[in-house]
């Protein structure tokens, strides 16, 4: 991978924005920025570092409200080239902010109740976001190919954001998805290919790949190029703000797969502390894990820092990570913000996809359902503060995830008033 990295150096001509190097995560040692996702020293992840534009708080933020509707009115906070927006490209992000009044008077929350719901994203997750940011970094490389290990939602994100490049894409899911993520993957033309087993086996084939000549020219959205993908979820942490009024929100329930959203939203919030543009104060933050596939839930509540890999058996199947990467980070956000990460039941899962639903008109996924359920049993544990501002994250559409909700007609009648009532409709 070293040498890949010289090789794929970024062109002088598409700088990465504010993006200096990357930063292992666990060492702190710095590294030119490139196609690389592991420090050579310790093996600790990298992450993108920053100088980020300071000292004008109020001019920066006149620079994102006049921006684009979409992800990259937040373009000097990302490694992004200048003119990114000008790309062809799905223009993801600036989903709405929904405040869930009636869903918050059904879990007695009284502090004010939000829905951060992405299903409005191009292909309808929160992927779009973390994918677009991927793309740049594509470009920049000189890949040819776009690829991605996939529980679905990727997939689906990797292929339209290649077709809307020119981009050609081949992606890897387990071969047992539900039927709406297949399709959706499939439709953009590139290539989808099942592999037997979960994703941890699709993850750990894609690493070999990479390592392999048959590999050559191909970004991997979530390994070597996960430095940069891992950074578009930032802008829910963004948008959330900006969205309040630029203030932070006092709790945040957030879905866990890998565990790399909800610690780049953390760090987005930081960002925002630090440039000055939102006033620091306290905030909590809350995974939320489907119990089929809860390791992250389950070392917190044992106490443990390392986080033991579960085979998944879960519904929640855009969630089902059984060596969650992120997961050992994920419980040093939830204990140093005074949050927790809790875990619901599959049928919890499908009470809290209806209960947004019937409440809000917001038809979830079942990664929905979770967040929705976990929020719901985190009140009931005194865990969260019912007074406070509290959002609640919505990362894709429930028309992804149909098999795990079975709904059709109250009734099938003749077509005439005397049978309408006959049926008690009237």
């Amino acid at each position: 991978m070293a040498v890949q990295a010289v090789e794929r150096a970024v062109s002088a001509d598409r700088p990465f924005g504010p993006a200096v190097a990357l930063s292992c995560r666990e060492c702190g040692e710095r590294f030119a920025l490139g196609p690389v996702f592991a420090c050579t020293s310790c093996f600790g992840p990298l992450e993108v570092a920053y100088e980020l534009p300071a000292g004008d708080p109020e001019g920066l933020r006149r620079r994102i409200e006049s921006g684009p509707a979409n992800l990259w009115r937040y373009a000097p906070l990302l490694p992004v080239p200048a003119g990114v927006a000008a790309e062809p490209n799905l223009e993801p992000g600036f989903t709405r902010l929904v405040r869930a009044d009636r869903l918050a008077r059904e879990l007695g929350v009284t502090g004010g109740l939000f829905v951060k719901d992405d299903s409005g994203n191009p292909t309808h997750s929160f992927k779009d976001r973390v994918v677009a940011v991927a793309v740049e970094a594509a470009r920049a490389f000189g890949f040819t190919t776009l690829s991605c290990s996939s529980t679905g939602n990727l997939a689906g994100a990797v292929g339209a954001a290649a077709a809307r490049a020119g981009l050609r894409s081949c992606v890897f899911i387990p071969h047992d998805l539900e039927a709406g993520k297949v399709v959706m993957a499939a439709v953009y033309g590139g290539d989808l290919v099942g592999i037997e087993g979960t994703y941890d086996d699709v993850n750990r084939f894609c690493s070999e790949l990479i390592g392999d000549p048959a590999g050559e020219g191909w970004g991997f959205v979530n390994v070597n190029l996960r430095p940069y993908y891992g950074e578009g979820s930032k802008t829910l942490a963004y948008e959330i703000c900006e969205q309040l009024g630029w203030r932070l929100p006092d709790q945040l329930v957030v879905p866990v797969a890998s565990g790399s959203q909800l610690t780049k939203i953390d760090k987005g919030l930081r960002e925002l502390v630090a440039l000055g543009l939102v006033e620091d104060r306290p905030y909590r933050i809350f995974g939320a894990q489907a119990a089929g596939c809860a390791p992250v839930a389950r070392a917190f509540k044992d106490g443990h820092d390392v986080v033991r890999p579960v085979r998944p058996d879960t519904i929640a199947k855009s969630l089902a990570i059984g060596n969650p990467a992120d997961g050992p980070y994920v419980l040093d956000i939830a204990r140093r913000t005074g949050g927790a990460v809790e875990d619901v039941t599959d049928e919890e899962v499908v009470d809290g996809i209806r209960l947004l639903a019937r409440t809000e008109g917001i038809f979830a996924e079942t990664a929905g359902g979770v967040t929705v359920g976990v929020t719901r049993k985190l009140l009931e544990l005194g865990l969260l503060d019912p007074s406070l501002t509290t959002v609640v994250l919505n990362t894709g559409d429930g028309l992804k995830t149909l098999d795990a909700v079975s709904a059709g007609p109250r009734a099938v009648i003749r077509p005439s008033v005397a049978a309408f009532r006959a049926a008690g409709l009237g």
